[in-house]
């Protein structure tokens, strides 16, 4: 007979104390040093009821099930209030599969490499900016491995949104109207560039008072074709990036202020660039950063999700809403530990958003809700990121390096105020011709897709 050492909410008791004594990760011993010791590195780390949703709900659901209205009330509280509401009300399904308890599948290899390497050498300088022991910007992975604060957490996020050096997303967008019907479908391309806090370790042109380049230009449909944005981020996390636009009908590249940021930037659609990586502004453009909770928490990171092999061009079903076309298709897994992060718009004064509120996987530091709230303290919008290393049963993408890649492969926006829901998912090519890869593999990305001259060349293709 096998005698049990922990009760059954021994582990989510357990979670809830850390905030207040300012724990690190896992219940039963500290996580990271579990990790890169062993394929299965967290099990050492937690009891079983935080890596098993089968023992989590005592039986009652288990890893091929699927979460209905029906179901969804047991695990209510791994998720976040609108993704509950939509399985509740609005005819989400979500499939359930085992727990990742390998945390290199959670990462590109290259990332992985950096964090482990640049492990403890991170700090906060007399501005509050991340710097390396050496007083340097940062040389790579996640600098706080660990986060105990709001503060580290939110670095892990900020510093390198798509964890590559470079990244271009080739994406499809959805926009679902209240009745359920598409009101608008674009295509379009998101390319990303760190000049600091690459996994090489090197500073892109010099320029070290940079943190990134980033750009998103449209494809289709034809009236919408053409424009483009710039974001010049600072290293400096206390300045505004610097923000451009082309918009073909007035045929030049104008520049827009810091609060264009809470706007969507075509008809339709419920994205604002704030909501990027649930960091999408300067870390010190915001404050008030608290960490209000540690739990168990559903989310979408299995490989499952990545569609590659399944589809020609990684696209993914849909189901739900009034007209049966409003959600993904997707696969859920219960992590064992979220940091639960809140924030206000401290440097925004005309922000529509209130405070946002941020789940963050603990073992790759990377989020898998986020809850923006109105001035009013009001509930607005979900951002819910699906991530995937890429590899499954039918197809598998390498890096360089020959290991299985990473990255996102959907997000959930919705804006329940307007139930307006954009479906976006990450492709492998749009109109245009355009694909998505995650190094520069040769080309002279900055010049191409990263420059204001490059935003009037791309207006005018």
């Amino acid at each position: 007979m096998r005698i049990k050492k922990y009760d059954h909410d021994y582990g989510r008791r357990e979670l809830m104390k850390k905030v207040a004594t300012g724990a690190g990760a896992g219940v039963l011993a500290p996580l990271w040093p579990m990790i890169a010791n062993s394929a299965d590195n967290v099990s050492k780390a937690y009891p079983d009821e935080l890596l098993s949703i089968e023992a989590y709900t005592k039986g009652k659901i288990k890893p091929g099930d699927q979460l209905t209205a029906a179901n969804v009330d047991l695990v209510k509280d791994l998720f976040d209030p609108i993704t509950y509401t939509q399985i509740k009300s609005q005819g989400r399904r979500i499939t359930v599969v085992e727990s990742t308890r390998d945390v290199t599948k959670l990462f590109n290899a290259p990332y992985f490499e950096a964090t482990l390497r640049n492990k403890g050498r991170a700090r906060f300088d007399n501005t509050g900016n991340i710097v390396t022991d050496k007083g340097e910007p940062w040389i790579g992975g996640n600098p706080f491995v660990d986060p105990k604060s709001g503060e580290e957490a939110i670095a892990n996020l900020t510093l390198a949104w798509g964890r590559h050096t470079y990244s271009q997303y080739a994406i499809k967008d959805w926009d679902i109207g209240p009745d359920g019907r598409l009101g608008y479908q674009y295509d379009f391309m998101w390319c990303e560039l760190n000049c600091t806090a690459r996994t090489d370790g090197k500073v892109f042109n010099g320029r070290n008072d940079l943190l990134r380049q980033q750009s998103v230009f449209f494809t289709s449909p034809q009236e919408q074709a053409g424009a483009s944005f710039l974001n010049t981020w600072y290293y400096d996390q206390r300045k505004f990036p610097d923000l451009y636009g082309y918009l073909p009908q007035f045929r030049r590249v104008r520049q827009f202020p810091a609060n264009q940021r809470f706007e969507p930037l075509v008809p339709g659609i419920t994205i604002f660039l704030s909501d990027a990586w649930a960091a999408g502004d300067p870390m010190l453009t915001w404050g008030n950063y608290k960490v209000i909770g540690r739990q168990p928490m559903m989310g979408a990171i299995s490989g499952t999700n990545w569609r590659g092999g399944y589809h020609p061009n990684w696209e993914r079903g849909v189901h739900g809403g009034p007209q049966n076309q409003t959600f993904f298709d997707t696969w859920f897994e219960l992590i064992p530990e979220c940091i639960v992060l809140e924030a206000e718009p401290t440097g925004y004064p005309r922000s529509p958003v209130g405070r946002k509120r941020i789940w963050i996987d603990v073992r790759n530091g990377m989020f898998v809700a986020y809850v923006t709230y109105d001035r009013q303290g009001k509930i607005w919008k979900s951002f819910e990121p699906a991530f995937a290393q890429y590899k499954n049963d039918k197809a598998e993408l390498k890096d360089a390096g020959g290991k299985p890649d990473w990255s996102w492969v959907y997000v959930h926006s919705h804006d329940v105020q307007a139930n307006r829901m954009s479906r976006i998912s990450q492709v492998k090519q749009i109109n245009g011709g355009y694909k998505s890869k995650f190094s520069e593999e040769g080309e002279d990305v900055y010049n191409r897709y990263l420059t204001q001259a490059a935003l009037a060349r791309l207006g005018t293709v």
